[in-house]
């Protein structure tokens, strides 16, 4: 697929001096011959498929633009970050000291993005982050030097309370694993929900990554709600799902949630995820013009079918090389940024924006299982951005 060599970073190797955590101000780049790339992904452990897919669509949206960045050739450096957050900013730090990268694309795991946050922002960096939804990247702890292509974890359910309420939920639990991407998530519910004027009758929760459901199904069955919306996602999702059929709740209160819930895990879930609905910035059956031509490229290319992760990666690509040809692929210009900001990207998802705290302005999409697939219904919210409350750029 490309000839550029691919140096690949062994998170054993001993990176001397880097290890101290010793940042300077801003690391001096030659302009050098080629690009200098950093992927932080996780390669190996629960979250290695979507390290996979990300990489995938990054690297697709590059050759499909030439191969190039501003019209240099790319050097790739690759550090597996294991979805371990307490090795974040020793990782992410070895990528920007050791490997001087020009740009570092990084990560899934929200709790491993807060150690890129760190890293980045004493560096002056650029990140792109094409997943971790952790409010605080573009929230309080928001920087110049650092986009995000994907969503804020607050962003699908920030669309799914006006979607209950037009279905005549009036009354509903909620239920996740008590953890930041879950509060998170409540969070969109809670607002979205109460100003569409429903109620939350109980807010249902474990300890992350638990998947005892049994005594709180058992619990939602003697409340009786309208409906049960939640958080969840990977393999815990689908035995929520399971389990939810099988305390006989499928049929009676109608499940909702974000839709990482039903992302990755239909194959898994089986029939019990049949007509659940959930909002998501990217379903299966968007069937544009763009996504089709984006979705065969893809399965050309991997011999797979794409993701959400997929594009998200393939966006960050797409962002990229935009922000790179505006300064003629000298990264360590600050132009870089105005062009990013100002940068409309067509995606396979649909046109978005980015906002001034550097987070995708999108539509949300309302999507119902069948059959194994996330069948879009339609769009539950039409250009929503996050709040990016507590953004001071500067």
């Amino acid at each position: 697929m490309t000839t550029r060599r691919l140096v690949l970073t062994r998170t054993a190797a001993v990176v001397g001096a880097a290890s101290t955590g010793l940042l300077l101000p801003q690391i001096a780049r030659a302009q050098g011959n080629k690009v200098r790339v950093g992927l932080m992904l996780p390669y190996t452990g629960t979250f290695a498929q979507l390290g996979v897919a990300i990489e995938n669509g990054v690297r697709m949206a590059i050759e499909q633009q030439g191969g190039k960045l501003g019209g240099r050739d790319i050097e790739w450096f690759k550090v597996d970050d294991e979805a371990e957050p307490s090795k974040g900013i020793e990782n992410a730090t070895k990528l920007v000291q050791r490997d001087k990268v020009d740009v570092l694309i990084g990560t899934v795991h929200s709790g491993v993005q807060m150690g890129i946050q760190k890293v980045v922002r004493d560096s002056g960096t650029l990140c792109l982050i094409p997943n971790a939804g952790v409010h605080a990247a573009t929230r309080a702890l928001c920087a110049p030097n650092v986009f995000r292509t994907s969503f804020t974890n607050s962003q699908p359910t920030l669309a799914l309370g006006q979607a209950m309420m037009a279905k005549g939920h009036k009354k509903a639990v909620w239920i996740t694993w008590k953890y930041a991407a879950g509060d998170e998530a409540f969070e969109g519910f809670r607002d979205s929900y109460t100003k569409a004027g429903g109620t939350i009758v109980k807010e249902l929760g474990l300890p992350f990554p638990q998947v005892e459901f049994q005594a709180l199904l058992t619990e939602i069955a003697s409340l009786k709600p309208d409906a049960v919306a939640c958080f969840f996602a990977g393999g815990g999702a689908a035995k929520f799902i399971k389990d939810y059929a099988a305390a006989g709740l499928k049929g009676k209160i109608p499940l909702y949630g974000s839709g990482f819930l039903t992302e990755g895990v239909l194959d898994a879930a089986g029939p019990a995820a049949d007509g659940i609905i959930t909002t998501m910035h990217y379903g299966d059956s968007l069937n544009t013009p763009r996504d089709n031509k984006f979705r065969l490229d893809y399965a050309k290319m991997f011999r797979l079918q794409p993701d959400v992760y997929a594009v998200q990666g393939y966006d960050t690509g797409l962002l990229l090389v935009q922000g790179a040809n505006a300064v003629k692929g000298d990264l360590s210009n600050k132009a870089i940024y105005k062009a990013m900001e100002n940068a409309t990207i067509d995606s396979p998802r649909g046109k978005w924006t980015m906002s001034k705290s550097h987070n995708p302005v999108q539509d949300i999409y309302l999507r119902v299982v069948e059959n194994k697939e996330n069948k879009v219904l339609g769009v539950a919210a039409k250009a929503l951005a996050d709040s990016g409350a507590g953004c001071k750029m500067g």
